[in-house]
């Protein structure tokens, strides 16, 4: 049976979901940019909404259960967004983080793992990597996401087939 308790949560958070959906192309640029999940965002943005409505951190925790079950964020990690928003926050995406900047994956790799693989589509990971001097891991990101190739019998291929 529905209640008007429980009516009145599922519309505050649909209404959110709305509210959000207004910033949907600046969410999914800083959400890539960011690495966190859309989903994560979602529930972010759902967190602040709540807050500005005066709801505590035990509710929205309650709220956000009811609507994403298994996929609802921690309940420390709600209390920490909870803490933020009322402190005059108003993102709903990481900070930038100081520490190393990636180095390896430019376009300068990005090319010359091109141009390897080009020329020899049979060697393996390790040998490209031992070629380019970088780490085995990046020449498998530079190969799966930013030259969009996958293993095909032992040979690196583009994921979509041309005629070439």
């Amino acid at each position: 049976m529905l209640t008007y308790q429980r009516f009145t949560a599922v519309l505050l958070i649909y209404g959110s979901l709305f509210l959000s959906g207004i910033c949907y192309f600046l969410r999914v640029f800083w959400c890539a940019a960011a690495r966190i999940s859309e989903l994560e965002l979602e529930q972010r943005t759902n967190i602040k909404f709540l807050v500005k409505l005066g709801k505590s951190g035990i509710k929205i925790t309650e709220m956000l259960v009811q609507v994403y079950r298994d996929n609802a964020m921690k309940k420390t990690a709600v209390y920490k967004w909870v803490k933020r928003f009322p402190e005059g926050r108003e993102s709903v995406t990481d900070e930038e983080r100081s520490g190393r900047p990636t180095t390896s994956r430019t376009e300068e790799n990005n090319a010359d793992v091109r141009q390897i693989v080009r020329e020899n589509h049979r060697l393996t990971v390790r040998s490209t990597a031992e070629q380019v001097n970088v780490d085995r891991e990046t020449v498998r990101k530079i190969l799966t996401e930013d030259l969009d190739m996958k293993k095909v019998c032992a040979k690196m291929v583009p994921k979509e087939l041309t005629k070439e």
